[in-house]
């Protein structure tokens, strides 16, 4: 299960969750975005954009690696082997914590429906094609792309062309 940040640590973020809450989507005049179904909608949308930052993925069981890394994990997931994170670069350099492997995050800007089928798919294949390394996060708004930073440049060449020849297909 994937957490982003410590929700439930934090005051202000209950807070900011409250407030979601009271101003949910059932109010009139809250513009809920159109979520993409087909494979086709979700590439053609899929719009990639490059995030500020570079992370890496680090996992441990250490209780004090969790509690100095996770409040700066823009993600998590519990598996057996421990609690993987996902950190910005800094953060885990600073706590000694292996960072050879430094990824950037490529967002789709898609509001994809988690049931629908294809675009990881597309994704992975089209930047397999070029032999780019993908690590997808689907999150419940939009899929996350992380790439080694050396090539998130050419990795944002080929989604693009990806989304124009989806587009050009309709």
């Amino acid at each position: 299960m994937w957490h982003f940040g410590q929700l439930g640590q934090s005051r202000r973020a209950v807070a900011i969750l409250a407030w979601a809450c009271d101003h949910s989507s059932s109010e009139k005049g809250v513009h809920m975005p159109t979520v993409a179904h087909t494979a086709h909608d979700m590439i053609s949308k899929m719009t990639p954009e490059l995030q500020p930052g570079e992370f890496v993925f680090v996992s441990t069981r250490d209780p004090a690696v969790i509690a100095a890394l996770s409040p700066a994990a823009i993600g998590t997931f519990q598996e057996p082997e421990g609690l993987s994170m996902l950190v910005p670069l800094g953060v885990a350099a600073k706590a000694g914590e292996n960072a050879d492997m430094p990824m950037r995050c490529i967002t789709l800007s898609v509001y994809s429906s988690l049931e629908g089928v294809g675009l990881t798919a597309a994704v992975a294949t089209a930047l397999g094609h070029h032999n780019i390394p993908c690590n997808m996060v689907a999150a419940y708004h939009h899929d996350h792309v992380f790439v080694p930073s050396d090539m998130c440049d050419l990795a944002l060449d080929v989604l693009t062309s990806l989304q124009d020849r989806a587009l050009a297909d309709h």
